[in-house]
């Protein structure tokens, strides 16, 4: 089930329009292939995770002018009578090529293709970039931040620090892609079956006379899922008092889950803490940590020994504070029956239909990535580019959310320590095949 309703073919730039109108008057509607990826890697990383793909196939899928899109195409005055009733029977006819959600990718690799009439495949390119951008740089961020926790649970905790109501929703979801346990997001939960978990705030604590009073109160509400946080006043009283509760919620069959560090030394503290349970014969009581987590700080409170089960990782994730965009790019890179490419200085595109192949070592792990033309055969090698639409309509059905998670997962095992560190920038080998590089040498800048 999608996260999001299709915008609609106004969700574009406007020169995609007044392109669409210039091929329109001059009858230029042959077939064109455009080519999606990402030029560079963000500082630090070296893969990326596909996502988006059932948005950008379900709102191909209906993408068509409605009458209040015309009235206002109308309103603006740029656009001829003639272009205006080609628009009211417009839909998308073409095919998609594209890695199926959860697929790790690398830089200038074609993680989607599309091949339709121009003023078609021009006009999604908004659409297209804008709807997986997101979801693929949260993704791969989340995707580092599974492999930091060293097989630790981690929550989404970011709703309240996204910038909106959409990007909260693929937080959500990406990152429970990439291997999270749940979301604080409860209308994820409700959509898209995302496990939920919360704890409390300091507010509930401080409504109460005293720490141990507000820990009886929510541990009457929640029997059995309680988690305090214990650092509204002082964390180690707050492991002593959350002890006592605990003590008390056992008397009457109950059982205190865990605690919360929300502020201070996270390793050090949490030391302490689980000393304090552990001293009390609670050792099943786990300690979550939450602020300003994500693969980094993660790594440095593992690596100084703290003694976390689950992190809460918020704002870092939901915005990608480290990395808050993608150089992702869609050209043409076939028109006619010509394959083109571009020239401009940094900006170079590889001609033609691609597919991408896969080799793997004599462990199975990732050994190298082939680019290589569409209709090419690699022997010991998968194909990584799915046709997932053909004439407009999508091929089988979108992928249940649990068995994307799974090929995530199984697909990231496959990937080789090396290029997960966070320490070691060595580049995850990418080459073209003999074929490609032929057509890039036959003079096809134009």
């Amino acid at each position: 089930m999608t996260q999001t309703q299709s915008p609609g073919p106004l969700f574009t730039d406007l020169y995609e329009l007044t392109m669409g109108a210039g091929y329109y008057e001059h009858k230029v509607f042959s077939e064109a292939t455009f080519s999606l990826f990402i030029r560079n890697y963000p500082l630090g990383r070296r893969y990326f995770v596909a996502a988006g793909l059932e948005d950008v196939l379900n709102g191909l899928s209906d993408l068509h002018f409605s009458e209040s899109d015309i009235a206002y195409l109308k309103s603006t005055g740029l656009f001829s009578e003639a272009f205006i009733e080609y628009l009211k029977g417009f839909r998308f006819s073409g095919n998609v090529y594209a890695m199926p959600e959860g697929t790790i990718f690398f830089a200038n690799e074609p993680v989607l293709e599309v091949t339709a009439p121009i003023i078609e495949a021009q006009l999604i390119e908004t659409f297209l970039l804008n709807t997986v951008g997101f979801p693929i740089l949260v993704a791969s961020k989340a995707a580092r931040c599974i492999h930091a926790a060293k097989n630790r649970q981690l929550v989404d905790f970011s709703l309240r620090r996204t910038q909106g109501v959409d990007p909260g929703m693929k937080v959500a979801r990406n990152s429970y892609i990439a291997g999270f346990s749940a979301t604080s997001n409860v209308l994820a939960g409700k959509r898209l079956r995302i496990p939920i978990s919360g704890t409390m705030a300091h507010s509930f604590v401080m409504a109460f006379d005293d720490e141990v009073s507000a820990f009886l109160a929510y541990s009457k509400t929640f029997p059995m899922n309680s988690v305090f946080l214990i650092d509204t006043y002082d964390t180690l009283k707050g492991a002593r008092n959350a002890v006592k509760v605990a003590k008390e919620m056992e008397k009457k069959g109950a059982s205190l889950v865990g605690v919360r560090l929300d502020s201070g030394d996270m390793a050090d503290l949490s030391i302490k803490v689980r000393k304090i349970f552990d001293d009390a014969g609670l050792p099943h009581i786990k300690i979550f940590a939450s602020s300003g987590f994500d693969e980094y700080k993660i790594t440095d409170v593992i690596s100084k020994g703290a003694k976390i089960d689950s992190f809460g990782v918020g704002t870092k994730l939901g915005v990608s504070a480290d990395a808050p965009y993608l150089d992702i790019v869609y050209k043409m890179v076939r028109f006619k029956d010509n394959d083109v490419r571009k020239l401009s200085p940094d900006k170079a595109t590889l001609a033609g239909k691609k597919q991408v192949f896969r080799k793997y070592d004599a462990k199975g792990q990732f050994q190298e990535d082939i680019i290589g033309i569409r209709e090419e055969h690699m022997d010991y090698a998968i194909l990584l580019l799915e046709k997932v639409m053909e004439y407009g309509k999508c091929l089988r059905p979108h992928p249940p959310l649990e068995i994307i998670r799974t090929q995530f997962s199984e697909n990231f095992e496959l990937l080789p320590e090396t290029y997960k560190s966070l320490d070691h920038q060595q580049p995850y080998p990418v080459s073209l095949s003999k074929r490609l590089s032929d057509i890039q040498e036959m003079g096809l800048d134009r």
